[in-house]
């Protein structure tokens, strides 16, 4: 790794008014005296930080005056909202990580980046409620602990037609009277019709809850234990499909449910 060349181009983003040029020419290729009546910026301050980072190979400039991101500063803005998203929630993983999360989601974490911070045992709880309520067609979660009074909730829209894909962990907390709870909603039958399907894995701390519309992530404490007291929710598309595509993944990567190995 060239560490000499990375510590000098990250000097450019040293620069609030820098990381601002970036973005904008993210979105779209500009000029030097339109950018700098966005920014209420004069043209000679825009131009020398527009020099700059033409010279570190970030942007280049056009034929027609308008200048563009490189495939280097593509790249790096790619980067940059995984970057934001932990520095937004710097207090959060001092006490939180990533687990054993496969590298190639830690690339796409920014996506997490637009979200609201749930925290409390309870908010978090009436946030799952209200995704089974929205439900229409499926919801699928990676259980850390299964909450006795989301069990009805879910085998109602199970009833009504809603897909009910659930992971578990052996060392999922299972509430005491589930069993019979279960018994008594039938979900025999609903796993017989397809309607509820379950699997297992030996051990997962990174959880998803999600329906087709909203999705929430919660990662496991520093000294790896599960932790649904607090959560990242949202109903961004991008936030959605990353915690789809890890739920497929565990999906995929997980063994048939067996219900005596559950504990409560």
């Amino acid at each position: 790794m060239r560490s000499n060349e990375i510590a000098r181009d990250f000097l450019e983003f040293a620069s609030e008014q820098r990381l601002e040029i970036i973005f904008r020419l993210f979105i779209k290729k500009s000029k030097i005296s339109i950018i700098a009546k966005e920014l209420g910026a004069t043209v000679p301050e825009v131009f020398r930080n527009f020099e700059r980072l033409v010279k570190a190979d970030l942007i280049e400039k056009e034929t027609d005056g308008s200048y563009h991101l490189t495939t280097y500063g593509m790249t790096v803005c790619n980067q940059i909202p995984s970057l934001a998203f932990v520095a937004a929630n710097k207090k959060y993983f001092k006490n939180h990580d990533f687990g054993d999360l496969p590298q190639k989601y830690i690339q796409r974490i920014g996506v997490l980046e637009k979200n609201q911070y749930i925290k409390g045992f309870t908010k978090v709880m009436e946030r799952w409620k209200n995704i089974i309520g929205n439900a229409n067609e499926y919801i699928y979660g990676i259980l850390l602990e299964e909450p006795l009074d989301l069990i009805e909730p879910i085998a109602n829209k199970a009833k009504k037609g809603v897909k009910i894909n659930s992971i578990f962990s052996e060392s999922t907390i299972i509430p005491k009277g589930r069993k019979q709870l279960i018994d008594k909603l039938d979900f025999k039958t609903l796993t017989k019709n397809g309607l509820v399907e379950r699997k297992m894995k030996k051990d997962i701390r990174i959880g998803v809850f999600l329906s087709e519309n909203e999705a929430c992530a919660m990662f496991p404490t520093l000294d790896g234990e599960a932790d649904i007291s607090t959560m990242f929710y949202s109903q961004d598309k991008a936030f959605h499909e990353w915690c789809l595509d890890y739920f497929r993944y565990c999906w995929y990567g997980s063994e048939a449910f067996k219900e005596s190995k559950l504990k409560e």
